[in-house]
C-alpha cells in the first residue's frame, strides 16, 4: 500500500481530492511521516517538515514557488508540475482580454453599471460612447515574452485573429518550437520584441533572469499607449517603473492576474483574482496529470516535468531488480554504483543516467534482485541522496 497526503483540493471534479482515480494501492493519508506521496496545488511548504518517507510531491499547477526545491533535491524527494495542464485556460483569458480591454469595453460597462437609475439613460449612453473609444487589434505588433506551453498557444490564436505576432523566447525547446505557428517571428532580445509593439504579453517562469525584466528600459521601447498583460509571475514586472508608465501615459494599461499592494493602486489596471487557470477544465487536466507522473515514479521509477531532476523513462520494469538512485552530479558516481554491484555479480541489463544542474538519476535494471547487503553499501555513496527498489511489473 502506498500512502499520499493530500495538501490541497486539487480539483473540483475529483472525487475524494483526486484518490478516486489512482486505482488499487493507493489510500489518502493526514500523516505526513507515513506519506510516499504529497499531492499539492497552492500551499507553502517552505519549512514544513515532509516526512522520512516522502518520495514525491506532484504540484497540480505550472508554478512551484510554494515547494523548496534544492531541500527535496538533496533529500532524493522529486518534485513534478504540471506545465501545459492549463494552458489553453490562459490562453483563452489572455486574448480576451486583449480584445477586450483594447475597446474599453470594461470601463464602458462600469459606466453603464454606475449610471443603471438615469431615466435618460439611453440618450446619456450615446452622448458618452465617445469616451470609451478604443483601437482595433488587427495588424498591431504584439510581443510574446516566453513561447512554452502558454505562450505559444496564445501567439497561434492572435496570428490567426490577424495581429503582427513577435515572440522571444532562448529556451525555446523543440516540442513547442513545432507547435508554433510559422507566421510567428522569433526574435532574439527582449529589446527587439518590446520596440513599437502596441501590445506585450509575458509567459515566463519568475527565475533569476526574468525577475523584473519589463522595466523602464524595455517599457521606453514600446509604442505609446501600450497595453502590458501579466498573467505570468507578479515578479516579472518592475511594478515601480510599470506605475510610473501607466501614470505619464507611456502605458496605456496593465493587465494582470496579480493583486498586490501596488497594482491595485495603479492607474489604468484590470486586475483578475490569479484567475488565469481557473476553469473545471483545467483544473481537472492539471490533476490528472499530477497523479499519473505521481504514480508513474513511484511504481516504474520514471520521472517526467520534474523540476528539481532530469527526466527519464525506461518504462515497466521487466527484470527482477531495478535500482533508482537520486544523487548529486558529480564524477565517478556511475563507476562507484556499478562497482558495488560487480562485486555481487549483478548483470546490468539496461541502465539510463541523466543530469540537471547539480542532480543526477539513475536507473539500472539487474538481472537478480539486489541483497540488502549491497543496498546499503550503495547508500553510503558519499553523494547519493536516496537509493529505491523498484518492483518488477507484474
Amino acid at each position: 500500500m502506498r500512502y499520499v497526503k493530500v495538501m490541497d483540493n486539487i480539483a473540483e471534479d475529483i472525487t475524494r481530492d483526486g484518490i478516486a482515480n489512482l486505482g488499487e494501492g493507493y489510500e489518502k493519508t493526514d500523516d505526513i511521516n507515513k506519506a510516499d506521496a504529497i499531492l499539492i496545488r497552492a500551499s507553502d511548504i517552505h519549512g514544513l517538515d515532509l516526512g522520512p518517507s516522502v518520495r514525491v510531491i506532484a504540484r497540480s499547477g505550472a508554478g512551484f514557488n510554494n515547494i523548496p526545491l534544492e531541500e527535496c533535491a538533496r533529500r532524493g524527494i522529486v518534485v513534478c508540475n504540471t506545465p501545459g495542464g492549463n494552458a489553453n485556460a490562459v490562453k483563452e483569458l489572455v486574448v480576451g482580454m486583449i480584445l477586450v480591454n483594447s475597446r474599453g469595453t470594461l470601463s464602458g460597462i462600469h459606466w453603464v453599471n454606475d449610471n443603471a437609475d438615469d431615466p435618460d439613460i439611453v440618450r446619456d449612453a450615446e452622448r458618452n460612447k465617445k469616451a470609451f473609444v478604443g483601437r482595433e487589434a488587427i495588424g498591431r505588433k504584439v510581443g510574446i515574452v516566453g513561447l512554452g506551453s502558454v505562450g505559444s498557444k496564445v501567439a497561434n490564436a492572435l496570428v490567426h485573429l490577424g495581429l503582427d505576432v513577435y515572440g522571444y523566447d532562448p529556451y525555446l525547446s523543440v516540442e513547442h518550437a513545432w507547435q508554433l505557428s510559422r507566421t510567428v517571428k522569433r526574435v532574439d532580445s527582449l529589446e527587439e520584441l518590446c520596440r513599437d509593439a502596441d501590445y506585450v504579453t509575458l509567459h515566463v517562469p519568475a527565475k533569476d533572469d526574468t525577475i523584473g525584466m519589463i522595466d523602464k528600459s524595455m517599457i521606453d521601447l514600446m509604442s505609446d499607449g501600450a497595453m502590458l498583460i501579466n498573467y505570468a509571475r507578479a515578479e516579472i514586472i518592475n511594478e515601480d517603473d510599470v506605475a510610473a508608465a501607466l501614470e505619464s501615459g507611456k502605458l496605456g494599461s496593465l493587465v494582470c492576474d496579480f493583486a498586490t499592494p501596488k497594482t491595485t493602486r495603479m492607474k489604468n489596471t484590470f486586475i483578475t483574482p490569479h484567475m488565469g487557470a481557473c476553469t473545471a477544465e483545467a483544473e481537472q487536466n492539471c490533476a490528472t496529470m499530477a497523479v499519473e507522473q505521481m504514480k508513474a515514479y513511484l511504481e516504474r521509477g520514471t520521472i517526467k516535468n520534474s523540476v528539481n531532476y532530469p527526466d527519464c523513462d525506461m518504462g515497466a520494469c521487466p527484470t527482477p531488480g531495478r535500482i533508482a538512485a537520486l544523487h548529486a552530479n558529480v564524477p565517478n558516481m556511475l563507476g562507484q554504483i556499478t562497482a558495488i554491484l560487480a562485486k555481487s555479480n549483478a548483470n546490468i541489463q539496461r541502465m539510463m543516467n541523466e543530469a540537471q544542474n547539480d542532480s543526477a538519476y539513475t536507473l539500472i535494471d539487474l538481472d537478480k534482485p539486489v541483497d540488502a547487503d549491497d543496498l546499503e553499501r550503495l547508500r553510503a555513496i558519499p553523494g547519493i541522496y536516496r537509493i529505491r527498489v523498484i518492483k518488477p511489473a507484474q
